[in-house]
């Protein structure tokens, strides 16, 4: 089962974001990290096991035989996640990595995507980006903390959102690039 479509990757993300569950929520409950949870909905079918897989698509409905078919995404509620004491009120982050609110930078040969909570969460105890519509973590994904302003967590250091791109990418272009983007479509 290694070879899980990009498609049936999508139909689990929007099951997932029609349900309301954040990535971070999601990952807590399967036991696995919410970067892989990100990199799978981008397409990446490999980046969780097969286990992982399966009890996704049979808690969304998705089949993983055919990608042409999206029938059959339940909304099902979330059962509880693990050790998250924050609320679900005040301003959120985007996790998309590909979302324009994510402000891309390069240090010392790593990208990190700095959130932005005014843009994905213009208003008080929003439960979707603006930007995108994805649904908005409000806490850190990794242990729980309070939000901080800057790309990683204060108290644990794992960034907030985890850039998906492809190998051999030049990344001081690509955050060029990507930043023009940003700007371009804030503009409008």
């Amino acid at each position: 089962m290694k070879n899980i479509s990009p498609e049936i990757c999508r139909q689990i993300a929007q099951a997932r974001r029609d349900a309301n569950i954040s990535q971070s929520r999601l990952a807590a409950e399967l036991g696995c990290k919410q970067p892989a949870i990100s990199m799978f909905e981008a397409g990446d079918g490999t980046k969780l096991s097969d286990q992982i897989v399966k009890r996704l698509a049979e808690r969304f409905g998705v089949s993983l035989e055919s990608s042409n078919e999206s029938e059959g995404i339940a909304a099902s509620g979330f059962s509880g996640a693990k050790g998250y004491s924050c609320g679900e009120t005040g301003t959120g982050y985007c996790p998309n990595c590909h979302c324009p609110s994510n402000v891309p930078y390069v240090v010392e040969g790593r990208v990190f995507l700095r959130p932005s909570r005014k843009v994905a969460s213009p208003v008080p105890a929003a439960k979707r980006c603006a930007a995108c519509g994805e649904v908005l973590e409000t806490c850190c994904p990794a242990c729980g903390a309070p939000l901080n302003d800057g790309a990683c967590c204060a108290v644990c250091g794992i960034p907030y959102v985890t850039p998906v791109l492809s190998a051999g990418v030049d990344l001081h272009s690509w955050v060029c690039a990507r930043r023009e983007e940003i700007t371009s479509l804030r503009s409008l």
